[in-house]
């Protein structure tokens, strides 16, 4: 499984870049097949006071692709919420796929 990771408008630090490995290695518990997985971490409204924390996660597998995107003001929610999103997209396509064979 391949990771990449990916900002804009700002450099993670080590910490925040921990969380998200860590977070999607448990993807593979959910499904076995994924090739790979896409992490963009960006900051919206830079012009305003108040900067919102954009986590999207992109996951690729064989005739399929997840996408999840979720905000809020804290990087680690964003991503948190996001991963969640997805973990029940990929249960429910696997129990989509179960009653069709």
């Amino acid at each position: 499984m391949n990771v990449q990771i990916r900002t804009q408008r700002f450099d993670a630090d080590k910490k925040l870049i921990a969380h998200v490995n860590e977070k999607v290695e448990k993807l593979k518990t959910y499904h076995d097949a994924i090739v790979d997985v896409e992490v963009y971490l960006k900051i919206d409204n830079v012009v305003h006071q108040i900067k919102d924390k954009i986590a999207e996660i992109k996951v690729h597998i064989p005739k399929h692709t997840f996408f999840v995107k979720h905000e809020s003001k804290h990087f680690e929610e964003s991503f948190d919420l996001a991963l969640k999103a997805l973990i029940n997209q990929i249960k429910h396509y696997k129990e989509k796929l179960q009653e069709n064979h």
